[in-house]
């Protein structure tokens, strides 16, 4: 990771305006988005600290379109999002794992040239635990037209990304983004309520000695993924074996965690489910994109994961992701058994 010196402590708007300028013919665009996205982070961040008080931790009783129960703080905190992007004339369509289908922003009527992908809370069965939480955003344009309301307009490969990125709601809040010219992380001055710079280029190890999977899973997974983790877990000090195991239930808390210390994450198909569990467009596509522009690698198992052309707006996909050597290992793996 490297820690800036002369662009340290700028504050998040000042950083992706003048990151903007630097390219001719930028619109500031990207800037006004990230304002409103940052925005939304401080105001989750904000419900999270006083959940307790306020009553908004526990289960709604619904389900969302993804047949889960939604938690209190799953339904505000995609509320936030909604409410912070509807006075914009940016971006006019927000899809989330909260909704079945995509929020049309009136006011941005003919002049929204994005959409927004989100998963508003990640790993919200963490809420009650006090344990870590995120928020996952994707940010993809949309055509000349718009949006009519033909969902294919939306269904876009994790290459198309304008720029994605993450919050991360732990001991302190932090925000982490790329639009294709690096990876960069702010960190919340509570005091102050912004953002600011805290690391650009950032770069994850090309090999690292850490693994994070749900592996209660194992019983359920094909047998060359549970070969894999049995290799990772096998005393071999030549090759850096074993690994480590960290999980902590949020999928923003672990990606973050590999980003920085290296390693790999992996929530692979399993026997009844060989789609997967993670959604494509707004969490597994966005951090593939983080991760790629750190050096590493987000893979399907059998293939890169922003190459993947989504079906549909809540498909679900397989998700390898973090140093490159470590995926590159995993993928020998899934495609032996691919070949048999």
């Amino acid at each position: 990771m490297n820690h800036l010196s002369t662009t340290a402590c700028l504050p998040l708007s000042t950083f992706t305006f003048r990151e903007q300028m630097a390219h001719a013919g930028s619109s500031g665009e990207f800037s006004r988005i990230m304002i409103q996205l940052a925005l939304a982070g401080k105001l989750i961040a904000r419900e999270l600290r006083k959940a307790g008080f306020n009553q908004m931790l526990g289960s709604t009783g619904a389900l969302n379109v993804q047949g889960e129960e939604v938690q209190k703080l799953d339904e505000r905190a995609n509320d936030i999002f909604l409410e912070v992007f509807e006075h914009q004339g940016l971006v006019s369509t927000l899809v989330s794992e909260e909704m079945e289908k995509p929020f049309h922003i009136k006011e941005a009527d003919g002049k929204g040239k994005y959409a927004v992908f989100l998963d508003p809370l990640d790993g919200s069965s963490n809420t009650d635990v006090n344990a870590p939480l995120g928020s996952i955003f994707s940010i993809h344009r949309l055509p000349p037209e718009g949006f009519s309301g033909n969902d294919e307009v939306l269904r876009k490969k994790g290459t198309d990304q304008v720029a994605a990125g993450y919050f991360l709601y732990g001991p302190s809040v932090i925000l982490v983004y790329t639009c294709g010219n690096g990876v960069f992380q702010f960190l919340l001055d509570q005091n102050v309520g912004d953002f600011f710079l805290t690391s650009a280029a950032i770069q994850i190890p090309q090999k690292g000695s850490i693994y994070s999977a749900n592996e209660g899973n194992q019983g359920k997974w094909f047998p060359e993924t549970r070969n894999f983790l049995h290799f990772l877990q096998e005393v071999e000090p030549q090759s850096g074996r074993p690994y480590s195991g960290r999980y902590s239930g949020c999928l923003v808390a672990d990606v973050h965690r590999i980003l920085i210390k290296g390693g790999l994450y992996f929530y692979p198909a399993e026997i009844k489910k060989p789609e997967g569990k993670l959604r494509l467009m707004y969490e597994a596509a966005p951090l593939a994109f983080v991760i790629e522009q750190a050096g590493g690698l987000g893979s399907s198992g059998l293939e890169r994961i922003k190459d993947v052309v989504p079906k549909t707006l809540h498909q679900r996909v397989p998700l390898w992701i973090g140093s490159r050597d470590d995926i590159v290992l995993a993928e020998t793996f899934q495609r032996s058994a691919s070949q048999t």
